[in-house]
């Protein structure tokens, strides 16, 4: 480990060839997926926090796009075709080394089943979510996220209702 020249942090050079081998944080990518105002929970089948929930999610892999990659980890973790919309939350886990991208999908035919790394998998309502029971911080930041916002739509709708002129 050591400083390259014009670097300012120590790196892993290669002390024969002098190539630097940089360390960057991985991105992991997910969706908070909705169908019919229920949301689709994984519980973990791996580790860590195996048996805990979360929503699908994983690392990207060479290639792809954030979107892509959000609608592969469905398929895989809850066998759930999904279309990916807006972007909700990006979470920082610095002790891991990681970049968390969250986007808002629609689940396609409110099917789903169990993948690889879920023991179970389910559509919860808002108030049926196990909170106590959330694998990972970045998944309920962006769990909370997406019905603070669906709150938020909500009363802009009303409030648009209730002020706009009647049509004659």
């Amino acid at each position: 480990m050591r400083i390259p020249p014009g670097d300012n942090l120590p790196r892993a050079v290669c002390t024969a060839c002098g190539s630097i081998h940089y360390e960057n944080p991985r991105i992991v990518v997910g969706c908070v997926a909705e169908w019919q105002g229920r949301i689709l929970l994984c519980q973990r089948a791996i580790t860590p926090r195996r048996g805990y929930w979360t929503t699908p999610a994983g690392f990207m892999e060479n290639g792809e796009t954030l979107q892509a990659g959000a609608a592969r980890e469905a398929l895989e973790e809850a066998e759930a075709r999904v279309e990916v919309g807006s972007l909700l939350a990006i979470t920082h886990v610095l002790h891991a080394s990681q970049v968390h991208v969250s986007f808002r999908a629609a689940l396609l035919e409110g099917k789903f089943g169990i993948g690889a790394e879920s023991l179970q998998v389910g559509l919860y309502l808002e108030a049926e979510i196990p909170w106590e029971q959330i694998a990972f911080p970045s998944i309920e930041f962006a769990l909370r996220s997406y019905f603070e916002d669906r709150r938020l739509a909500l009363e802009r709708l009303h409030f648009s209702d209730v002020n706009r002129p009647l049509q004659r």
